[in-house]
Parts: structure tokens; sequence; C-alpha cells
């Protein structure tokens, strides 16, 4: 079997006397979706943090590609090709549509920042941003403001950022937030097509669409992988019946 893409070994983060994440072990392989599901409180957020860098681990590393990265920032690990959206959104509300998709492109160019004006007329810059927003379908809202989109169309901007930094990964978290039954039903068929080009990690309430898109599913309890394994697994498990899907299954 090849490589992993991305890999956590034996993650530890507590805080205080709460053990957020007890020694976590998963990875993601080239064209997956893992899904990573538990109850509020899990411990999903913290693990994603320490993934991304906002966190650094008190015990445990973090894999991207075959290379060690848990001392590095947040912006050196996307620079590396982590590509990450958010459960609350972090698009800057009062800038452009094109503007958020031009931020994310000068990151993947590595080029030292000029002046905003010098930014907007580079023309390598311009095309990866615009390529971008059209592979999720927004590129006729570029000279939208983007506090002015639906809350699904700022979903579909924020993977658009994400694309322009050519991730070898994807981290989602919760992407069909807010989203209603139609747009996670555009999401899914969006998400499903994306794996292709980037493997994705992904951070989901929404068991319609884990259980539509999973190749593996691991369930997080009390900061503790309980299983891993297919979406028929999962469903068959008691253990994970019992901790968390319920009827849900």
């Amino acid at each position: 079997m090849s490589e992993p893409v991305l890999a956590t070994r034996n993650l530890k983060k507590a805080f205080g006397a709460l053990q957020a994440t007890d020694d976590v072990s998963i990875d993601l392989r080239a064209g997956e979706i893992h899904a990573i599901i538990g109850p509020n409180g899990a411990g999903k957020s913290t693990l994603i943090a320490q993934i991304c860098g906002g966190y650094r681990p008190d015990a445990g590393t973090v894999h991207l590609a075959g290379v060690d990265v848990t001392s590095l920032s947040t912006a050196e690990r996307a620079q590396r090709g982590l590509g990450r959206t958010f459960q609350i959104s972090a698009l800057a509300m009062e800038d452009t549509v094109l503007e958020n998709a031009l931020l994310g492109a000068v990151g993947h160019a590595r080029k030292p920042w000029r002046l905003w004006g010098a930014v907007e007329r580079d023309r390598s810059l311009r095309d990866r941003a615009m390529e971008a927003l059209a592979r999720v379908g927004i590129a006729d809202l570029a000279d939208q403001i983007t506090a002015n989109l639906s809350h699904g169309q700022r979903r579909q901007l924020e993977v658009a950022v994400a694309l322009t930094l050519a991730p070898k990964a994807f981290i989602m978290d919760e992407p069909m937030a807010g989203l209603g039954a139609e747009g996670s039903k555009v999401m899914t068929t969006f998400l499903d097509g994306l794996r292709s080009e980037a493997p994705i990690l992904l951070v989901e309430h929404d068991m319609d669409a884990v259980f539509a898109l999973a190749d593996r599913i691991s369930v997080l309890v009390y900061g503790r992988v309980i299983a891993t394994g297919s979406v028929e697994e999962i469903r068959n498990s008691r253990e994970v019946r019992e901790a968390y899907l319920g009827e849900e299954a």
C-alpha cells in the first residue's frame, strides 16, 4: 500500500484535566474521502486544529506527503499543500469574491507581499484565482462583495480559496453546515468529484452526506478513535451505534 497523503501518529492534547485528543492515529489516502464523525465535545475540532497547525500536540506527530510537519505553522502547512475550509467562515467579508481567491493564489505563489493593486494586476495570480472560482461554479460572482453571498456560495468560495493552493489534501470542517437539503445535495455532488484532485478529510454531522461520500469513517468519542472502517462496517458496529449513531444508522 502506498504511503498516505496525510497521517497523524499517536496525537495527544490535554487542556488541564480534559484529554481532548487521546492517542489518535488516522490517515488519508490518495483519492479517498475519510470522514471523522462523533458527538459534540468528542475532540474533532481539537484534532483538526492539531492537523492544521492551530494547536501544537502534547505528543505525537502530523505527516503531510511523508514529511513531518508537526513543528510548522498553519501558513507553512498551507504552503506545503494542506487546504482547509472552516466550520465558521474565515473569509474577508468586506472584500470581493475575487480578492478572497487572490489571497490564496498569492500564498501558493509564495511571492513577496506587495501593494494590493500590483497583486490585482498580476495576470498569473488573477488567472489562478479565476480558474478556482470557475471550478466551484462562482466565476460570475467574482466582483460581488463576499458579505452579499448566500451561505452556500460562501462555502463554494472557501473551497475555491483552498483550490488556489494546489492542495495535496483538503481538510473540510462541516462544509454542509447551514446549507439546507438542496444545498447539501449540491455540495455532496461537488465534493464527490473533488476527491480525484486531492483526498478529503471530512468532519461532518450530516450523516446522509457522510454515508454518501465516505470511503472510510473514523468515529471519535471523548478524544479517542473507537472505530475506523467502511460505511457498512460503521453502520453495523454495535459500539458505534451505542456511542453515537443510534437511530441515525
